[in-house]
């Protein structure tokens, strides 16, 4: 069975949510999803490292605060520095997904600095791969997969004023759901596993 581990941190909620609907993904994709908080992965002793490392992919998730990824994500990630030196991530798939409070945000940045810590670990990163969902006047922002037109990676919007329970929309969740399932089916393609 593929295993996809999902490494997010959430400030307030929202990404955890978007972090959940990628897990729902994977599991549609028939792989296993586990997810992982990154404060729980801020030492290399914490037992986790143990999965991530035996995991066929890794997506990361964080929000994007004040153009970067939060701080508690990139400790995670500097922490991933002794998984680096002995290249146990390598040729595993990676791919990321962020939220933040406005529609652009800045969040190229965060969804970058994830493709870089999958770059630094010779990972194969896995873009989302579905065009943006408003890209004509026929289509409604509200309910388009992709709204915010990202490539990379996911990158959703939560309203400032709106809290966990209403924001990500749904159709932003939804597209996390559509990366976590593409991640899975890459996995099983990448490493010649059958599908559940």
């Amino acid at each position: 069975m593929i295993n996809v581990a999902i490494i997010y941190h959430s400030g307030y909620g929202h990404t955890e949510r978007l972090a959940q609907s990628v897990a729902v993904g994977v599991r549609d994709g028939g792989a296993e999803a586990g997810l992982f908080r990154a404060t729980e992965l801020a030492t290399p002793q914490s037992e986790h490292w143990t999965t991530l490392k035996a995991a066929d992919a890794l997506i990361f998730g964080a929000p994007t605060y004040m153009g970067a990824a939060s701080a508690e994500f990139k400790k995670f990630a500097d922490t991933s520095s002794h998984v680096w030196a002995n290249h146990d991530w390598k040729d595993k798939l990676a791919a990321g997904f962020t939220n933040s409070g406005s529609v652009a945000g800045d969040k190229s940045s965060t969804l970058n600095q994830m493709f870089i810590l999958a770059s630094q670990h010779g990972m194969i990163w896995v873009p989302p791969a579905f065009k943006p969902g408003f890209s004509k006047s026929s289509q409604e922002y509200d309910t388009a997969i992709n709204r915010t037109g990202f490539y990379t990676g996911v990158g959703t919007q939560s309203l400032d004023d709106h809290g966990p329970d209403q924001s990500p929309n749904a159709a932003d969740l939804e597209t996390g759901r559509r990366l976590g399932e593409r991640v899975a089916v890459v996995a099983h393609r990448w490493t010649g596993a059958q599908a559940a």
